[in-house]
């Protein structure tokens, strides 16, 4: 299997984005869920799924889409002390979505493409994750935010994958999707920072210990990439956290 910069880079996280685990599993626990099933798209490696599962007793199934993220994920899922509740499916998220019964919850941190129909703007991918949830059910929804009006040229690079918004933008963008925002979290400067750090010092160390590698080479490239873009957006990017519910019809 192929090494790339992501599989080195989030073995030293917990939660693959700018915001901690413990704030994670607080705004997961405002659901009340004692149990139940739920849904981690684009699971990354695996740490959310595996406390979720562990912190909450919630029955997980992860999907990765990634083959180099998916190996990582599915081994920390197999250590778990609670994998008989953790399910781990290599692919993407559509056929999970349409061949599955409605969730109790669905996360969603960080992903590309959650719903597998290639919904791009905010509104739609959490419509279309909307119409996977039971009555009453719970979405949570992580992605990057404006902190500030980004330069045309830095938009045009982070937007590749996706549009993003600003913190109030992603609330718009739920309640036009018929959700009730019920909480929201926006990371900080440290945390940001030092979510770049983690990636960066990892990769690095990495590559001084392996500079022979094969794939060495384009993961440096990619490091100075990544950095150069966490770099320029301090200030500008953040991580926005949005516990959002779906009504009861």
């Amino acid at each position: 299997m192929r090494l790339t910069y992501h599989r080195i880079a989030y073995e030293a996280l917990d939660v693959c984005n700018a915001v901690s685990i413990d704030t994670v599993l607080d705004t997961v626990r405002k659901t009340g869920l004692a149990s139940g099933h739920a849904l981690d798209i684009g699971c990354g490696n695996g740490t959310v799924s595996v406390q979720l599962a562990e912190a909450l007793g919630l029955k997980i199934t992860a999907v990765e889409y990634d083959p180099a993220m998916a190996d990582l994920a599915r081994t920390r899922l197999a250590a778990s002390p609670a994998s008989d509740r953790l399910t781990m499916i290599e692919g993407p998220s559509g056929p999970v979505l349409a061949q599955s019964d409605p969730w109790d919850l669905i996360v969603a941190l960080g992903t590309t493409d959650p719903v597998g129909d290639g919904s791009r703007e905010p509104a739609a991918m959490m419509s279309g994750l909307r119409r996977h949830l039971r009555p009453a059910g719970w979405l949570l929804w992580g992605d990057l935010v404006w902190i500030a009006e980004p330069s045309p040229p830095l938009r045009q690079i982070i937007e590749l994958s996706g549009t993003y918004t600003d913190h109030p933008g992603w609330q718009a963008a739920a309640t036009s999707a018929a959700f009730e925002v019920v909480s929201t979290h926006l990371s900080t400067q440290a945390d940001w920072n030092a979510y770049g750090d983690a990636m960066d010092g990892a990769v690095r160390t990495w590559l001084a210990a392996n500079a022979e590698h094969p794939e060495a080479r384009s993961i440096s490239q990619r490091a100075d990439q990544i950095s150069m873009m966490m770099d320029f957006g301090r200030g500008t990017l953040g991580f926005g956290l949005y516990l959002l519910r779906r009504d009861g019809t």
